[in-house]
C-alpha cells in the first residue's frame, strides 16, 4: 500500500505539531555587540521565534511535503488537523508582521503563501465621454 505512516493517529500528529511550534518559539541565537562602556565585544544568547511553516514541520518530522499532503491532507481522519496546521501557520505569520517581528517589507512575500495579495483590481468600466465644443465665430 505504501510506506508506513509517521503518525498513526491525529493525536500523534497534534503532539508533533505542538513540539514543532515550541521549538520555533524558543530558538536560541548568539548575538555579538560592541560595548562602548567596556570597549569590548559582548556576546549574548537570546531567545527568538521563527515563523511556522508546513515545510519546516515536514523537515522537523522527517517526512516530505508531498508525502505529508498525500498521506494526511487527503485522509478524512487527519484533514481537520491539517487544516488547523495551515490556519495556525497563517495566523502566526500575520501576528509576527503586526508585532514587527518580521519586517513589513516582506509581508507580500510571506502572506502570498496564504492567498493574500497586494494587487488591487483595476476593472473600471468607463463610458466614452463626448465633449461638445460650441464655437461660434
Amino acid at each position: 500500500m505504501g510506506r508506513p505512516r509517521k503518525f498513526k493517529n491525529v493525536k500523534q500528529l497534534e503532539q508533533a505539531w505542538q513540539a514543532f511550534k515550541d521549538e520555533c518559539n524558543n530558538q536560541v541565537v548568539l548575538t555579538h555587540e560592541f560595548s562602548a562602556k567596556n570597549s569590548e565585544f559582548v556576546s549574548k544568547e537570546l531567545k527568538r521565534s521563527i515563523t511556522y511553516t508546513i515545510e519546516g514541520f515536514c523537515v522537523y518530522a522527517g517526512i516530505s511535503r508531498s508525502a505529508f499532503y498525500e498521506t494526511y491532507a487527503e485522509d478524512k481522519h487527519f484533514s481537520d488537523m491539517v487544516t488547523r496546521i495551515r490556519e495556525e501557520c497563517e495566523v502566526d505569520a500575520r501576528s509576527k508582521f503586526e508585532l514587527g517581528v518580521i519586517p513589513t517589507q516582506l509581508a507580500g512575500l510571506w502572506m502570498s503563501r496564504h492567498g493574500y495579495s497586494a494587487k488591487t483590481e483595476a476593472n473600471v468600466d468607463l463610458e466614452p465621454v463626448v465633449i461638445l465644443n460650441d464655437l461660434k465665430e
